[in-house]
């Protein structure tokens, strides 16, 4: 199994993050996007807010590839919906590329 960890800030406006984490709720999240995430090797997938700092956890199948479900996202038209909406919501992180999201995180401690 494989550990991903992400960071991306929401706008600092308390209204659009209350909004932001209704659209995650289950029931309300649309579920193309659920079967999105259980496809392609996606074991689990949790979002965690700290201010308007969010971190997402995913972990996932050794076979796992990052590139593949991102290509395989930008297939889907829901897809690319449901981010064209969350945008409103969130904002790249400064050291962010052009156009990125979700910063992936390096691991600098592990205890086990």
């Amino acid at each position: 199994m494989k550990t991903y960890c992400f960071a991306l800030d929401l706008q600092d406006d308390p209204a659009l993050i209350a909004e932001y984490c209704r659209y995650h709720e289950p029931g309300t999240i649309w579920p193309e996007v659920v079967q999105r995430i259980r496809s392609g090797g996606i074991i689990s997938e949790e979002i965690f807010l700290a201010g308007n700092r969010l971190f997402m956890i995913l972990q996932t199948t050794d076979d796992f590839s990052l590139e593949a479900k991102r290509a395989a996202d930008n297939q889907s038209s829901r897809m690319r919906e449901w981010e064209e909406l969350m945008w409103k919501y969130q904002k790249p992180l400064p050291q962010a590329k052009p156009g990125e999201k979700w910063i992936l995180m390096e691991k600098i401690f592990e205890v086990k």
